[in-house]
């Protein structure tokens, strides 16, 4: 089992009233201070098949400068995601499953790119995103708790989709289980990993309430097993996965 990082975006920065201001009052945030940022997803090689987390921003959407006031800004474009994924010596033939976290853009934007793969994602992603066919697999989370989470599935051995709501009201996380480590690919629960480590959401979430709850529940698993905490938005997400770095609490 190997979990690699398809690196799309690098050199960006986020605001910590961005990163923080779904938990904290603005007023006592630093629109100033920043965190890196950047833009990455994830893919699984099973030794069987090669299962992708999310697909990045759809290719036509063209590389950027920050603007005054931008309040994340991923960096600057490494590669498209097909060209990312060839980079890792992979075809997108050879892709089997994708894993969907959510429906926005910068996670679901190359779904079209994979038409014999099958997608997991929840009912609601599904419906947001109008996503049916023979392909859609619309995940009922039918096997039961997966230690504290209350329900997951099983996508295959070792590999879990674990309903996370919040961020949106569909959200899900993924988890990997590899020589006795937990490597938790998460669907923005947090930005930046400073706002897990002081247990802050970030502005952007559908359900506020779900989300609090969401983290909770994260930190909780994280404090109780071994955990790579592997994050989209922030470099910081392949230091510890190429690291396997334990996430302390």
């Amino acid at each position: 089992m190997e979990i690699k990082a398809v690196k799309l975006y690098e050199g960006g920065f986020m605001t910590q009233d961005f990163a923080f201001g779904g938990s904290e009052d603005k007023a006592n945030l630093d629109s100033n201070k920043t965190y890196p940022s950047s833009l990455q997803n994830y893919l699984i090689d099973t030794g069987k098949e090669v299962i992708l987390v999310d697909t990045g921003i759809p290719a036509e959407v063209p590389d950027s400068k920050p603007k005054e006031g931008q309040k994340i800004y991923p960096g600057h474009r490494v590669e498209d995601y097909l060209s990312a994924l060839n980079s890792l010596g992979y075809k997108k033939e050879q892709v089997t499953k994708i894993l969907l976290t959510h429906k926005h853009p910068d996670h679901s934007g190359e779904l079209r790119s994979f038409p014999n793969a099958k997608i997991y994602l929840s009912s609601a992603e599904a419906d947001a995103l109008n996503l049916n066919g023979e392909n859609i697999v619309r995940v009922e989370f039918k096997d039961g708790a997966y230690h504290n989470f209350d329900s997951s599935e099983k996508i295959t051995d070792g590999v879990y989709l674990i309903p996370a709501p919040g961020h949106t009201k569909g959200n899900s996380i993924v988890i990997v289980e590899k020589d006795g480590i937990f490597y938790m690919i998460h669907g923005d629960v947090t930005y930046t990993d400073a706002a897990l480590l002081e247990e802050k959401l970030s502005v952007v979430f559908e359900d506020k309430d779900a989300a609090k709850v969401t983290l909770e529940k994260v930190r909780e698993f994280i404090k109780n097993n071994p955990t790579v905490y592997i994050s989209t938005h922030t470099p910081e997400g392949i230091v510890n996965l190429e690291s396997t770095k334990i996430m302390r609490l």
